[in-house]
């Protein structure tokens, strides 16, 4: 089976390195630009009534991966599907974003935590009745929050 991914647009961040990240987008304030390409704007239509949007991306910096990887906030190497690592079998990344406003194909978004030029390949809308779940556990992170 193969998958094809296309890219939908580029995140423009203030992260030029990766030491400049934050390690989760929960950790930044920094406001960013997400240019949606020209024949995909219209799959923007109804966005600004979101507060939030989830932003799924290609670790385009990513090398390679192991399925034990030592995370940032631990000690003890972890299973990689255990952890949001960026060196994964699949580099995708995943950021919930505080929507600031739209301008054509520019979402300004806040709270963000991808390198400048990430590719977008989606957007969806976060909706609190959908993505919340009550009595959630963070596993290995539970006390390191």
């Amino acid at each position: 089976m193969e998958i094809k991914l296309k890219p939908i647009g580029l995140i423009h961040s203030p992260y030029k390195t990766k030491q400049e990240m934050p390690i989760q987008a929960y950790a930044s304030k920094e406001v960013a630009e997400i240019e949606v390409f020209k024949e995909y704007v219209d799959g923007l239509k109804d966005i600004e009534g979101f507060s939030h949007i989830i932003l799924l991306y290609w670790f385009h910096k990513s090398k390679g991966y192991s399925l034990h990887v030592k995370p940032f906030l631990d000690k003890n190497f972890r299973g990689i599907f255990a952890c949001r690592h960026p060196n994964r079998p699949n580099p995708i990344g995943v950021s919930t974003v505080k929507l600031l406003e739209r301008r054509g194909n520019i979402l300004r978004v806040e709270g963000i935590d991808a390198l400048d030029g990430t590719p977008l390949i989606d957007i969806k809308p976060y909706v609190p009745k959908f993505d919340e779940r009550k009595g959630a556990k963070a596993g290995w992170l539970d006390g390191k929050l």
